[in-house]
């Protein structure tokens, strides 16, 4: 197999430049995007969250600080980024409906789409879909940090997009969390005006000490489930795709690839050639007819014009 590849090497050298070329002319021609980001972290962890206030005990309790696993408002923020209330905020609020029709009107299957009279406006699921592929969220492995990212070809509507976002999640916890204890804070309040029991009243009051303390926290923090360590912001230049890199991991893999299928073909060819390499045996010597002159057998006579083979015969007696 390997004396089979050496022979084969040109071939194959060709094969891999061919292959690199396309690579390299795909990966030059591909559409540049910028990059927005921003790292956040949970508010659970970096001050007094308003969900922990509800409890008499939240800053002493074991796990409060330095969790890196995503909870509380925190989770809940998380998931209101890809949600579809965000989606519709975006396509209530950007360019990004806009861009999308475009984007499903162009090319190959805008031409699809056109011919077999397809819809080609986008919709909030459009929306919705784009914003589930295109938001990446990764967590650090050392620290509390999370960090945002969201691409497109143009810079501000990247960054505007991404702040509108966490804008979006940021409030609506904020408002989920103020109409919470709000209705709460009436409930303990229409109880406390019909309660006469005072072993009961004692600790209706403190519920209603610690929603009251939760509102106060509502109006004055700035931020109840995410906290920005690192605003929002995008690079000048694009950096979506990342062209060396692509361009490295092409020098790398293309001629292994090359080298394995090269390989496989080799395989795949040597039954063939093993067949095609052997001496099949040969027919066995048609009779001689009599009267012929045929070469004598070695060790037979000749017997009624043909020769037949020796007969034999034990020693004597």
């Amino acid at each position: 197999m390997l004396h089979l590849l050496w022979r084969l090497r040109w071939r194959m050298a060709v094969v891999a430049a061919v292959i690199l070329a396309l690579g390299i002319t795909l990966v030059l021609l591909w559409p540049r995007q910028y990059v927005a980001s921003a790292v956040i972290a949970p508010a659970e962890t970096t001050g007094l969250a308003t969900s922990t206030l509800i409890q008499s005990n939240a800053v002493l309790q074991t796990g409060s600080l330095l969790d890196n696993r995503p909870g509380g408002n925190f989770a809940v923020y998380l998931a209101l980024l890809r949600s579809p209330e965000a989606a519709a905020m975006l396509a209530r609020d950007t360019r990004l409906p806009q861009w999308l029709t475009q984007q499903r009107g162009a090319g190959l299957m805008g031409w699809v789409r056109d011919t077999f009279g397809l819809r080609i406006t986008s919709d909030s699921d459009d929306l919705e879909r784009w914003l589930e592929r295109n938001l990446a969220v990764t967590q650090s492995l050392s620290a509390v940090t999370v960090t945002l990212e969201l691409p497109h070809p143009d810079r501000e509507v990247a960054l505007d997009a991404l702040t509108r976002l966490h804008a979006f999640a940021e409030d609506k916890v904020r408002a989920d969390l103020a109409e919470l204890a709000a209705r709460r804070t009436a409930t303990l309040q229409d109880r406390l005006a019909r309660e006469r029991d005072v072993y009961l009243r004692t600790p209706l009051y403190d519920l209603l000490a610690q929603h009251q303390r939760a509102s106060l926290v509502l109006l004055a923090d700035t931020a109840v489930a995410a906290r920005l360590v690192s605003a929002p912001s995008v690079d000048l230049a694009p950096t979506l795709p990342n062209r060396p890199l692509l361009i490295v991991l092409l020098l790398v893999a293309v001629p292994l690839a090359t080298v394995l299928g090269s390989a496989c073909l080799v395989l795949l060819r040597l039954p063939d050639e093993a067949a095609a390499g052997a001496v099949p045996p040969g027919p066995a010597p048609p009779a001689a007819m009599p009267g012929s002159q045929a070469e004598p057998h070695p060790g037979g006579h000749r017997h009624g014009g043909a020769w037949a083979e020796p007969v034999l015969r034990g020693p004597p007696p």
